[in-house]
């Protein structure tokens, strides 16, 4: 990937660490687009164990650059749109575990691209908020509907109305924000989280996701429906039947999976 690109992806240990660095305020614009489209095609071809997306500088990000509105009429925005909730498909469809960091304010796209990750990680100042109804816009990423999906209709409803700024033990209480850590030593909590998660039975992981999409096309029903179709094969992993193994020689907790 171009090393002037606002997103890079470094690899290793089966973790891939998405890093946004676009001083001084990470917005969304031409070049943020091009460079999340270039690093997620990047995770679809390597096909890392585990992704942790991260963000340089003060904020985790601003939000928009309004210059990319102006020129827009609605074809062009709804051209836009699918593409921006494109992004966030892609992500959501990853088959391994992916965690967001915010270190800060976290703003519009950026929320929303934390709402399509797994797990989201933020300290204790972060702040997040979907403020698009101060410039007379509802947002077009997919962050309402997967906010809905964490916190219910109604505090999406709130959230997205009122384009309030909601700290991180509020977005914890609401069950969108998995877990808040001090600022200090965050990024490495952050990162050490995802090299634990890339070093897990990730086959297994990409199914519990597979179990989980189920559940919200039909509900636990559905998800019944599906278990067995998608855990059987399991039993065909190297990483299930070397466990197995381990588990009844040494003991659990000394399994070693390599995602095959």
């Amino acid at each position: 990937m171009a090393t002037d690109s606002p997103v890079t992806v470094e690899q290793a240990d089966g973790l891939a660490v998405v890093t946004v660095d676009a001083p001084p305020l990470n917005l969304f614009d031409g070049a943020m687009g091009s460079g999340l489209v270039a690093a997620i095609g990047e995770l679809e071809k390597s096909s890392p164990r585990a992704v942790l997306i991260r963000f340089e500088g003060k904020l985790v990000t601003g939000g928009v650059d309004v210059r990319v509105f102006e020129p827009l009429d609605g074809a062009g925005a709804t051209d836009l749109f699918t593409a921006l909730v494109t992004i966030s498909q892609r992500i959501a469809a990853l088959p391994c575990p992916t965690v967001f960091a915010a270190h800060g304010t976290c703003l519009t796209w950026g929320f929303e691209l934390a709402l399509a990750c797994d797990l989201i990680l933020a300290t204790e100042q972060a702040q997040f908020g979907l403020v698009e109804a101060t410039i007379g816009l509802t947002p077009a990423m997919g962050g309402t509907g997967r906010l809905a999906e964490r916190a219910g209709t109604g505090r999406a409803r709130e959230f997205v109305m009122t384009g309030d700024r909601y700290d991180a033990a509020t977005m914890h209480s609401w069950g969108v924000v998995n877990r808040v850590l001090p600022a200090d030593g965050f990024d490495d909590a952050a990162r050490d989280l995802g090299r634990r998660l890339a070093s897990g039975p990730t086959v297994a992981h990409a199914a519990t996701k597979a179990v989980l999409r189920s559940y919200l096309d039909g509900g636990v029903a559905k998800a019944d429906a599906d278990v067995p179709a998608i855990a059987g094969p399991l039993f065909a992993t190297e990483d299930l039947r070397n466990a197995l193994q381990t588990f009844l020689t040494i003991g659990p907790g000394h399994a070693v999976f390599e995602g095959r």
